[in-house]
């Protein structure tokens, strides 16, 4: 399932990648923001992350202005692995060697661009192998 988070600045993009999901018969679940109305980033992250962790197969989309903050609030969990992206590479190394379970953009992406990076990271899947090992490290698992 594919969780949406937004504080106000990352609503209007989240609204259009919601009619793109929908184009596509692809389901999603909406934690908000749902208005243009002043909110603070964290809640929303905090929002987005408990229902990412639900289910291993959730992915986060969470947008806000930069989408630096998202990124910031949904890491201070050990089990996310929220991933900046501002273009395809990254949100495809972010899956490939990162196994990123949360995709973080910017709010001030066009359309267009930001579809084609939800795109690739979510049709990218993660290699293991040597990564797995430093996915483990990440979480804390091995020291």
């Amino acid at each position: 399932m594919i969780i949406m988070a937004s504080d106000h600045r990352g609503y209007p993009l989240k609204e259009e990648l919601k009619t793109f999901f929908n184009q596509e018969n692809i389901i999603t679940i909406d934690v908000g923001t749902y208005s243009k109305e002043p909110v603070d980033y964290p809640d929303f992250a905090k929002l987005g992350v408990e229902k990412v962790l639900e289910d291993k197969n959730n992915v986060g989309i969470f947008i806000c202005g930069w989408g630096n903050g998202m990124a910031m609030a949904a890491n201070r969990n050990p089990k996310i692995r929220a991933a900046l992206c501002v273009n395809t590479k990254m949100a495809e190394f972010a899956r490939r060697d990162n196994d990123a379970n949360v995709l973080c953009i910017s709010g001030r992406l066009r359309k267009r661009k930001a579809i084609s990076i939800v795109k690739i990271f979510l049709t990218t899947s993660f290699d293991g192998g040597r990564h797995a090992r430093r996915i483990k490290k990440i979480s804390g698992v091995s020291k």
